[in-house]
């Protein structure tokens, strides 16, 4: 897979029509939900699978309007960025949920392990495949990894937690392997836990992520954030977590650098990857201007090489109004192709 240089991409979401979602319910959750919240859909049961197809390719052209390079199906079917897989597992039950501790300090429901965790079937492989049927540009597609759904479960089944997280690993890599038969150029893993929980993901998150892209042959990526705008306010200027990635089997690596203002001087400890630095900010509600993407893309190239540099968003845009998310989308576009004059 060859990508240009300063390549644009966004992270996974997109916001859904809100003839397809009911926005008012699901802000009003405040966190991302970790189990199912099927009230948000505004579509009955029976059409919603063709409903969310054609969301789905709405959010496509979007991008492809903006000039994004690398595309995502939005995650327009997902409730939340995790939700969907960590809940289609066997061996997970959600009625009645288990409860833990989000970032924020809030007790949130999550699912209950209750026996093995094993894949009994492709959960988002048709996504994948309508993706690739959808668009000639590259495409990436997001799953949950198994360090953060270890963290968003109730464990009543393992002996520890890090046992847990491996028969997860083991579940998703089934699946990458599937998502890049369908069609992929890039499979993400999301997992924004292990700055949350640092201490535990020194012990074995580097070891289950390596487990989920054993013997995965595509191009494969890693995001961690500080957590969505909406729901998390007060973000750090530093990562708890991020030069162990290094050690990872993965590709690229997803930073959130914009509205918390990172000291991109972080980027020097991850020096054999390619870093999808974040250079427009959820918090904002405001689109920045070209010129201040073109200003975030010249401080990361104070550190790293153009050649291993990906512009992108700082999280999901999942929060954002449409509108908000294609002017936000359209001027990193534009501010990429600055920097990309200057250095031609």
């Amino acid at each position: 897979m060859e990508l240009k240089i300063l390549p644009t991409t966004v992270v996974g979401s997109y916001p859904q029509p809100e003839w397809l979602i009911d926005r008012e319910k699901f802000m009003a959750e405040g966190t991302p939900p970790r189990i199912r919240l099927r009230e948000i859909w505004r579509v009955p049961e029976s059409f919603l699978e063709q409903a969310q197809d054609d969301a789905t390719t709405l959010a496509v052209r979007e991008m492809e309007r903006a000039g994004i390079d690398v595309v995502s199906d939005g995650e327009i079917r997902r409730e939340s960025y995790s939700n969907r897989y960590a809940t289609a597992l066997d061996g997970v039950e959600i009625d009645p949920p288990g409860e833990t501790v989000n970032r924020s300090g809030r007790k949130i429901p999550v699912p209950r392990v209750t026996g093995p965790i094993r894949r009994g079937r492709p959960v988002q492989v048709r996504d994948v495949a309508f993706l690739r049927a959808q668009t000639d540009r590259l495409i990436k597609a997001t799953v949950p990894g198994p360090f953060t759904m270890s963290v968003q479960a109730q464990n009543e089944h393992y002996a520890s937690d890090e046992e847990m997280a491996m028969d997860y690993a083991a579940a998703v890599n089934e699946e990458v392997k599937e998502m890049f038969a369908a069609g992929a150029d890039i499979v993400q893993l999301d997992e924004p836990w292990m700055q949350a929980r640092p201490e535990s993901a020194r012990k074995f998150a580097v070891k289950a992520i390596n487990r989920a892209l054993e013997g995965v042959s595509g191009t494969t990526a890693i995001h961690m954030c500080f957590g969505y705008a909406h729901s998390v306010k007060n973000k750090p200027s530093g990562y708890s977590f991020l030069p162990e990635l290094e050690a990872t089997a993965a590709d690229h690596i997803s930073i959130e650098a914009a509205q918390p203002g990172l000291p991109l001087s972080i980027l020097k400890k991850l020096p054999s990857k390619k870093i999808m630095v974040g250079v427009i900010s959820m918090g904002d509600e405001t689109p920045e201007t070209p010129e201040t993407v073109a200003g975030r893309i010249r401080e990361a190239l104070r550190y790293i090489s153009p050649e291993r540099l990906i512009v992108a968003p700082d999280c999901g845009m999942k929060y954002l109004l449409r509108d908000l998310a294609f002017q936000k989308l359209r001027a990193m576009v534009e501010g990429a192709e600055i920097v990309r004059r200057e250095i031609s």
